[in-house]
C-alpha cells in the first residue's frame, strides 16, 4: 500500500535559508547607506540580547545598524584597495572579524561615544567570561531550587542530595573566584542562582569618515583617563629628574 503524503512529518524548527538574493540585497544596502552616512563606526559585540539590541536601534532610528554575515559586509564595503567604492574602506572590512558589527551614521563621535559608553545592560555569564565575584554556596538546604532540578545540580558539581523534597548542599560550594574564566558548570549555575556578572555592550572601536577617508582607532574615555594619567606621571617624573640635575649642578659647584 503506497504511504500517504498526509503522513509526512515536517519540523516546525525548519526555516529557509536565506540564499544570494538576501546576500546581494545585503550589499545593495550597505553601499547605499555608505553614500547616505557621514561616518562608519566598527562596534564589538558582547553578550548580544535581541530586545535590547531592538531598544537602541528604535531609539537610533536615524542611523543603521549591520550585525553578522562578516564576509558579506566585507565584500559590500570592498575587501582590497582594488575593490572599495571610497579611500580605505578595505580598512574597515579587515576589522570585521568574530562578533563585530557596522553602525551607520551622521551624529558626531562625541554623540555615539557617550551614548554606547553608558549603555551596559547586565546578563547572565558564559563560559569563558571572568568571574565579576566569588560566588560561595554555605551547606544546608537550597530552598531556591525545586526537587527536579536536583540531579541537574549534582551533574553540574554541586555536592547535594534530596532532603524531604528540597536539594540540600552537603557541603561548602566555592562557585567561582573573582578574575578567574568559568568553566560551562560554573556558568550554568550561576544562571541558576540568578547572577547577572557579564554586559551587554557596544563597544565602538574603530571610525571611518566620509568627508575624508580616515580611519582609525577610537579611544574610550577610559583609554583617555589612562593616557591622561600616564602624561602625568611622565610630566611629574621628568620634573623630579630637573629637580635633581639642577640640585646635583649646584652641589658640583
Amino acid at each position: 500500500m503506497p504511504k500517504s503524503k498526509r503522513d509526512k512529518k515536517i519540523s516546525l524548527t525548519r526555516t529557509k535559508k536565506k540564499g544570494l538574493e538576501f546576500k546581494q540585497n545585503l550589499v545593495e544596502e550597505i553601499r547605499s547607506c555608505i553614500a547616505s552616512y557621514a561616518r562608519i563606526f566598527v562596534f564589538s559585540a558582547d553578550h548580544v540580547k535581541t530586545n535590547k539590541l531592538k531598544d537602541m536601534r528604535l531609539e537610533w532610528g536615524h542611523s543603521r545598524f549591520f550585525l553578522g554575515k562578516n564576509k558579506v559586509m566585507a565584500l559590500a564595503l570592498g575587501r582590497t584597495p582594488e575593490e572599495e567604492i571610497y579611500d580605505n574602506l578595505h580598512k574597515v572590512s579587515q576589522k570585521l572579524v568574530g562578533q563585530r558589527g557596522l553602525l551607520f551614521t551622521n551624529s558626531s563621535e562625541e554623540e555615539v561615544l557617550d551614548y554606547f559608553e553608558n549603555k551596559r545592560y547586565p546578563v547572565h555569564p558564559h563560559a569563558g567570561d571572568l568571574a565579576g565575584e566569588t560566588v560561595e554556596l554555605k551547606q544546608g538546604l537550597l530552598e531556591q531550587f525545586s526537587h527536579s532540578l536536583e540531579p541537574h545540580l549534582r551533574k553540574l558539581g554541586l555536592p547535594t542530595r534530596l532532603q524531604r523534597g528540597i536539594p540540600e548542599l552537603l557541603r561548602d560550594h566555592t562557585v567561582c573566584v573573582k578574575g578567574k574564566p568559568l568553566t560551562p558548570a560554573q556558568a550554568s549555575i550561576l544562571k541558576l542562582l540568578g547572577k547577572e556578572m557579564s554586559f551587554f555592550h557596544l563597544g565602538m572601536q574603530w571610525c571611518w569618515r566620509r568627508l575624508d577617508g580616515s580611519f582609525e582607532k577610537l579611544l574610550t574615555r577610559s583609554d583617555q583617563s589612562n593616557t591622561a594619567r600616564e602624561e602625568a606621571s611622565e610630566e611629574e617624573n621628568a620634573e623630579m629628574k630637573s629637580e635633581d640635575d639642577s640640585e646635583s649642578e649646584e652641589e658640583n659647584k
